[in-house]
């Protein structure tokens, strides 16, 4: 039988609930296990954290608080909730049209190319990327580097299949983009499966990797994190942002999610809008 629960509604200020036990919660898995979400935007992050203490049968985030610390399991549960995990193939392609149109043709005065999908989740990004590059002459002077902070979701990314009932609206996608090949040449069905043609990942490197937490390790061309930004409150979207300038190469090609924005960031000046409706900007020099 559930507990019931005493839970603020959706609408209601964060003042009105008592902020000492979410800022506990949230202090104790960052020290613990190393994972931030203290800077993450408040209104999604209590609605996931409630979501999860209904779901464990407690009735407070306190009584949240003392399962996280003393049964790891309960650790990865919350993990799954707190990862942003929502991703299609292609998704929003004039985005996608925007990189093959105005970014992809400058790569190739580049010997070698390195590329970052940040916040990668289970995939799809990296593989509409890998097959952009391809159809571009790219991908085998390209090193794709796909990360994200859950191990789980970067371990589904590795093996490259993805659910079949989503192959219909991903190959509208792809058209959509400006794909004019037939998008069947880069799977095979499997079961309930679509996997795709190992061709396209095997320059990929996949890692964990907390942008809240952990640093710059490379120089990149191009990097994408594409509807994470959305999640983080405005000092940890500055921190962020300040990682991927520390990332990007002299001109490098920065791609955000089409509800984010460099405007009022505090790297904002060091960046030129390349296509500002699709949100892909370049370094400046």
């Amino acid at each position: 039988m559930a507990v019931p629960l005493t839970r603020p509604d959706d609408g209601q200020e964060l003042e009105e609930i008592d902020e000492l036990e979410l800022e506990l919660l949230l202090e104790a898995v960052h020290r613990r296990y190393g994972y931030d979400f203290r800077g993450y935007a408040r209104p999604s992050l209590l609605r996931r954290l409630w979501r999860r203490t209904e779901l464990e049968g407690l009735r407070s985030l306190s009584a949240l608080q003392e399962r996280v610390l003393h049964e790891p399991p309960c650790v990865q549960r919350l993990l799954d909730d707190l990862s942003i995990t929502v991703t299609a193939m292609f998704r929003d392609p004039p985005f996608h049209a925007a990189l093959r149109t105005h970014v992809f043709g400058e790569l190739r005065t580049h010997p070698f190319v390195r590329a970052w999908v940040a916040g990668c989740s289970t995939g799809e990004e990296v593989l509409s990327l890998a097959i952009g590059l391809s159809e571009a002459d790219l991908l085998d002077r390209t090193r794709i580097y796909s990360t994200d902070m859950d191990a789980d979701v970067v371990a589904r990314a590795r093996t490259g299949a993805i659910a079949i009932e989503r192959l219909r609206e991903y190959t509208r996608n792809y058209q959509a983009a400006g794909g004019a090949a037939d998008f069947s040449r880069y799977y095979a069905v499997s079961g309930d499966r679509a996997v795709f043609a190992r061709g396209l990942l095997d320059e990929v490197v996949f890692a964990q990797h907390n942008l809240v937490t952990d640093g710059s390790f490379n120089e990149f061309d191009l990097i994408l994190c594409r509807n994470v930004l959305i999640y983080f409150g405005p000092e940890l979207q500055d921190r962020v942002l300040a990682l991927f300038d520390a990332s990007a190469a002299r001109r490098g090609v920065l791609g955000l999610g089409r509800k984010e924005s460099l405007r009022g960031t505090a790297v904002a000046d060091r960046y030129e809008p390349l296509v500002e409706a699709e949100r892909v900007y370049r370094r400046r020099p």
